[in-house]
């Protein structure tokens, strides 16, 4: 791995963040969706480019890399989409999480932020512990394929379950050890008790706790995923930080239309199925990235317009 491009994309990443809560979102607000909608474009304008970069500078970002320019790029485009598209299915989770707890509108920014950095650096984790077991033992992948086959048949057979934040064993631990204030306290996560003195956490930080933990979950799923598209760490890593990075805009453009993407699941099914056999078969069967890619773009795209262009479901009252 080459370390400099390493320390100089997170310094980038890090450059990024600073300026979103020290200057763009520095007072607390409710995220419009048309605001929304412009930091999405930016996100994904900014995938695009680091793209391009990947295309043109790729024998200096990963020296006596396998893949060429053309097959690194494509298989950074891969991996942006497939957890992007997976990154919806923690969207509804999130707005499920706020809702339990009913966070303020103005305050959920500030929680997806900081879910943020903490997503970054457990992937981050993860995935040089994957790199490490994949060089080590090449077999873990046909174990990363099973998950797949295993999350696809899910996906599409299975009843999804919503998450019980009151059962989250993280959240039973910190609230067994340290105190926890009844009402929100602005934007704060901890704040000094004014009888007596001592420092308490507020239902803000319990929030932060589930959201993180409900993405570690979601990351068992994804990161098998694309350890089975590619072994590249930096193109693992990379394309799963611009996914994250677009995953606050992406929650509120898409947080009030969840119901219209009824398909959706379907549609990854198919991919993680997909993914799950083309690893499980990779020695005897080559599957070009382009190909891989093309069918990823396909399936996704045709769960997204037939759940556009299907009514959605009347809802019946009691």
């Amino acid at each position: 791995m080459n370390y400099p491009f390493l320390a100089g994309f997170i310094l980038f990443v890090a450059v990024l963040l600073a300026l979103d809560l020290g200057l763009i979102n520095r007072k607390s607000h409710v995220v419009s969706v048309k605001e929304a909608l412009c930091w999405s474009a930016v996100w994904v304008a900014l995938a695009g480019l680091f793209n391009v970069g990947i295309y043109f500078f790729w024998d200096w970002i990963a020296p006596g890399s396998t893949h060429t320019p053309g097959e690194a790029a494509m298989t950074f485009l891969a991996g942006y989409l497939l957890e992007e598209s997976l990154s919806v299915d923690n969207v509804f989770v999130f707005a499920l999480i706020f809702s339990y707890f009913r966070v303020p509108p103005m305050y959920q920014h500030r929680v997806l932020f900081w879910g943020v950095i903490g997503a970054i650096v457990l992937r981050g984790v993860m995935i040089a512990l994957g790199a490490a077991l994949v060089a080590r033992f090449d077999w873990i992948l046909y174990f990363f394929g099973a998950i797949l086959l295993f999350t696809g048949f899910k996906m599409a057979f299975g009843k999804s379950e919503a998450p019980h934040p009151e059962k989250n064993p993280l959240v039973r631990l910190v609230k067994k050890f340290v105190p926890v204030s009844q009402d929100y306290h602005g934007r704060h996560f901890a704040v000094r008790d004014a009888a007596s003195g001592r420092w308490m956490l507020t239902p803000l930080f319990i929030v932060l706790v589930v959201v993180e933990t409900s993405d570690l979950v979601f990351a068992s799923d994804s990161l098998p995923a694309i350890f089975a598209i590619t072994q590249d760490p930096t193109l693992i890593f990379t394309s799963n930080v611009f996914a994250i990075l677009g995953l606050r805009s992406m929650y509120f453009v898409l947080a009030d239309m969840m119901g219209r993407f009824r398909y959706l699941n379907v549609g990854l099914a198919v991919v993680l199925t997909f993914i799950g056999l083309k690893i499980m078969l990779h020695r005897l069967i080559h599957i070009p990235i382009s190909l891989s890619l093309a069918f990823i773009a396909l399936a996704l795209g045709t769960a997204v317009a037939a759940s556009l262009l299907t009514k959605p479901r009347p809802e019946t009252g009691t």
